[in-house]
């Protein structure tokens, strides 16, 4: 159960979650055998390290004041994606690893969100981060249907 005591700590939290996000395809960027692929990753990778940058300029910008309502169990493990890359993935199933994660940090910047009814500013830039995510998702789901599902 993950509780937090002030936006901050959500904030830190989401930092952390991009962190992943960047972590996540650089290793799919590293392991990929095609060079356009391999840039196809590491362009989300950029991506992500976008969206980090945005979190981090909003919880610079000004002081946060503690969360009022408690978010005792936002059901994380709903979130977390439990396949993890291997040596061997092949395309198809890189890119279904990563519509999944996609899809996972959709939902939890939307319930990030929904709990963020006090705090204007922070609700915004959940949903922002939230429809970005949903891109990005988009985008593999176009990918796979243009390399993989053509090809079957």
């Amino acid at each position: 159960m993950k509780e937090w005591k002030t936006a901050d700590d959500i904030l830190d939290y989401a930092i952390e979650n991009e962190q992943g996000a960047v972590d996540f395809y650089r290793e799919l960027a590293g392991k990929a055998t095609k060079s356009w692929v391999k840039k196809i990753f590491e362009d989300y990778a950029k991506e992500e390290e976008g969206h980090k940058a945005k979190i981090e300029a909003v919880k610079a910008g000004r002081k946060l004041q503690p969360v009022e309502k408690k978010v005792l169990d936002l059901k994380l493990g709903d979130y977390l994606v439990d396949i993890e890359p291997t040596s061997d993935m092949d395309y198809q199933s890189a890119l279904v690893l990563a519509m999944k994660r996609e899809k996972a940090a959709f939902r939890l910047y939307t319930a990030l969100a929904e709990q963020m009814e006090d705090h204007e500013e922070l609700r915004d830039l959940f949903l922002l981060l939230a429809q970005e995510e949903a891109k990005h998702k988009l985008r593999f789901e176009i990918e796979y249907d243009e390399q993989i599902l053509t090809e079957n």
